[in-house]
């Protein structure tokens, strides 16, 4: 059977040049501002990139390219990020989560989704297991 040819595909969410620290500091909520400046802390240590606002709530890292294996369609995707929701953070750290399961029970009060990890506070999770999650995120190719 023949190679499926890969696709690029254009979505909504893109890098900007906003200030990501002007973001962080318009979060309403106290903790998840506090929370969301210990998260840019340590994803920027662990990536060793600068952060990026892509479109208007999401603080990405790295730029990667991401391609699916069932249509081979291409997207460009931030490498590691998180989003301070209203109703929690929702960290992106890989495309499967579930390679995580390990540490992620392990790591304290968290939801999952596809490719996302949802914590209300940080103060309710384990911050070395989450600190070993990034980076295990950051080691796949």
């Amino acid at each position: 059977m023949a190679e499926k040819k890969s696709k690029l595909v254009e979505i909504k969410t893109k890098p900007t040049s906003a200030s990501v620290e002007d973001f962080i500091n318009n979060v309403k909520d106290e903790q998840k501002r506090k929370d969301s400046f210990v998260l840019l802390e340590m994803m920027k240590k662990a990536s060793g990139e600068d952060p990026i606002l892509w479109s208007s709530s999401i603080i990405g890292f790295g730029n990667k390219r991401y391609k699916s294996p069932a249509t081979a369609r291409e997207v460009d995707w931030l490498r590691i990020g998180f989003s301070p929701r209203k109703a929690n953070l929702s960290l992106y750290v890989s495309v499967g989560i579930k390679e995580h399961a390990a540490a992620l029970k392990k790591l304290g009060k968290h939801k999952t989704g596809v490719g996302c990890l949802y914590i209300n506070k940080l103060d309710e999770i384990d911050l070395n297991v989450l600190k070993e999650i990034i980076e295990t995120s950051l080691k796949r190719e």
